[in-house]
């Protein structure tokens, strides 16, 4: 399962990636400056930042399978979910009317990096789960 998780953990890596390409192409750093996005700079960037550490503790856990990396790695990882569900909402609260770049989003990108995230986060705390003998 472990494996399974590093898999479903790069699909989503690689559809958030795409889904910045696409807010920093549409001038998301741009309107930072006048309020028109509903995603501030930090939010943006501290959710891939989580999602990248706990990816690391996810390996060493892979690697080492010592459980404590497992839990940090779940840990973090429940960080970058919660800011990524922040920013799924105020998404979805501007719906077709969203102000800023990320009006421009493709609904398949979010809807697939959001089911590829869940995917993960249940992997990552059922492996962890099993890992401690719960």
């Amino acid at each position: 399962m472990g494996l399974v998780a590093i898999v479903t953990w790069l699909i989503t890596a690689m559809v958030g990636i795409y889904l910045l390409y696409v807010w920093l192409s549409g001038g998301g750093l741009r309107q930072q400056a006048t309020k028109v996005t509903r995603f501030p700079t930090l939010l943006i960037f501290t959710h891939p930042v989580l999602a990248v550490s706990a990816l690391a503790c996810w390996v060493v856990y892979v690697l080492t399978l010592e459980r404590i990396f497992a839990w940090l790695s779940f840990g973090v990882l429940t960080a970058s979910a919660l800011l990524g569900f922040t920013m799924f909402t105020r998404w979805l609260g501007g719906g077709r009317h969203a102000r800023g770049a990320e009006q421009r989003f493709p609904i398949i990108a979010v809807v697939l990096h959001g089911v590829a995230g869940v995917t993960t986060f249940v992997l990552v705390l059922l492996t962890a789960a099993v890992a401690s003998g719960a």
